[in-house]
């Protein structure tokens, strides 16, 4: 259930044209505790070279079936991502980062 959500999250942010795939791109990773989602684009100065950039991830806590949000820095440290780092609702977190009030996640 957890990775059908995010399949559907990021086949939504994914670009519909083959072409603009090619430039810019959504993917995602999960291991069964952790989950990244990042950008797939080539390198400015060496096309050749494809890039996965993260923005988010989200971090499942068994014990407590919480979910924790965090975002990447400029300095590119993960940092708690306020004002709702923590959610028992994955959905809700995925809204959170779709709707991007802060500018967090695609700037």
């Amino acid at each position: 259930m957890v990775d059908v959500q995010f399949k559907s999250f990021v086949d939504a942010k994914r670009p519909q044209n083959e072409e603009v795939r090619k430039q810019l791109d959504f993917g995602y990773s999960w291991d069964g505790q952790t989950a990244l989602l990042f950008e797939i684009r080539p390198q400015w100065n060496n096309p050749t070279n494809i890039l996965e950039l993260p923005f988010a991830k989200l971090r499942f806590i068994k014990s407590s079936k919480i979910w924790k949000l965090y975002w990447m820095r400029g300095s590119g440290k993960w940092e708690s991502y306020e004002p709702n780092p923590d959610s028992n609702s994955l959905q809700e977190l995925l809204t959170e980062i779709k709707n991007d009030a802060y500018g967090c996640f695609f700037g």
